[in-house]
């Protein structure tokens, strides 16, 4: 019996996804189209978008004709791997090597010009090594794939906004659980256990931001299962989620239980600036990169060094084409989701800011999705 949750999407939401999709196949003039999807944390959404099945093991692909019904590609060896009762997706096929049956499978077909989602990451080197054998012209049709994605329909905005809770639930633990003498890692799992339980499976990407005396350091690492916090330190659980609908959502907050240094303090000035700006210029229309030097303004002329581009657009995969950056001219579309998190530091490194806020895009502006203003947090409080 395969498992069930709200956010199955619907066979109109499922027509929606092939129809955008295949009109960006013949823009690009394919004759098919090879999605790849991996375990490897936050890439395994794409197999997830085009056939609802989500990856626990290993990798898969779904193989896209122009016309007529996909394909759905397991290697053998995870044949009881994952649920592939939980897929929309018809004809399914189990095989020894996954390159090789869809070489032959185009071949089959006669197609010569072959677009693959996930060339740039995710696609399996003995796979894509048997297709090159198979002497097809490939195409890299990452940017056009996500592109194709980018705005969110009615069904997707509901599961987003499902993630975000459980995103929430989980930096309101850590918030709640801190105490000095804990564990770096011990007030991780806090936020681990609320994830696990609200039904986000394997799907959460979590890291820690630290520092002395109410600053940040700006090198991002694991949390350490054996250094106790204190309350002079910086923190900041950084917490990126999909819930059960496999949406990706990125929220979390700085935690200062003695206060801001005056330098962190002044970062997050310019952060709470740079917030207002994305929701006054993240509006339908406009370019990714007029955004990205519209927001970034509060972080020019202060001696400080950007570490990270300040945002990109987020859904079924952790990070999706295009980012909010120099270069991106892509515009913007309404109901386009985009995960903003400019990580800017002190010429000298010692003091840094980096947390992450997920904002829907309207014809009005930018919509903050958590709905949780920009503020720190010194442990213990009953609701963020």
């Amino acid at each position: 019996m395969s498992q069930t949750h709200p956010f199955q999407p619907s066979q109109q939401e499922i027509d929606r996804r092939y129809r955008n999709i295949r009109a960006a196949m013949a823009e690009q003039g394919l004759d098919g189209l090879i999605v790849s999807g991996s375990e490897y944390t936050g890439f395994e959404g794409a197999v997830r978008y085009m056939s609802g099945f989500h990856l626990l093991h290993r990798y898969a692909y779904v193989v896209v004709p122009p016309q007529g019904d996909p394909v759905s590609v397991y290697p053998k060896e995870a044949t009881w791997v994952g649920d592939h009762t939980a897929t929309f997706v018809e004809e399914q096929v189990k095989v020894p090597h996954c390159g090789e049956w869809i070489a032959n499978y185009c071949r089959d077909q006669g197609w010569k010009r072959v677009g693959v989602y996930g060339l740039e990451f995710v696609i399996n080197v003995r796979d894509y090594q048997a297709l090159v054998d198979a002497g097809l012209e490939i195409v890299n049709f990452d940017v056009a794939f996500d592109h194709a994605r980018a705005q969110k329909s009615e069904e997707e905005l509901a599961s987003i906004r499902h993630s975000m809770a459980v995103n929430k639930a989980g930096v309101l633990a850590v918030v709640q659980a801190y105490a000095e003498g804990k564990t770096e890692a011990e007030l991780m799992g806090v936020a681990e256990n609320t994830f696990a339980s609200m039904g986000t499976a394997r799907n959460t990407m979590d890291m820690v931001l630290i520092g002395p005396n109410g600053s940040l350091l700006p090198q991002m690492v694991f949390a350490d299962p054996q250094r106790k916090v204190r309350d002079s330190d910086g923190l900041l659980y950084g917490l990126e989620v999909s819930g059960t609908g496999g949406h990706w959502v990125e929220f979390s907050r700085l935690l200062a239980p003695q206060g801001l240094s005056p330098e962190t303090q002044q970062l997050m000035d310019a952060y709470e600036e740079f917030h207002a700006l994305a929701k006054e210029h993240m509006k339908t229309g406009a370019s990714a990169e007029d955004v990205h030097r519209k927001c970034v303004k509060p972080f020019e002329g202060k001696g400080w060094r950007m570490g990270h581009v300040c945002g990109h657009s987020i859904g079924m995969t952790m990070i999706e084409h295009p980012r909010i950056g120099e270069g991106s001219e892509f515009e913007l579309v309404e109901n386009m989701v985009c995960s903003m998190h400019p990580h800017v530091m002190t010429e000298d490194r010692t003091a840094s800011l980096y947390f992450q806020e997920t904002f829907q895009v309207t014809k009005d502006g930018g919509v903050p999705l958590s709905g949780i203003p920009v503020k720190w947090y010194r442990g213990g409080e009953a609701e963020l």
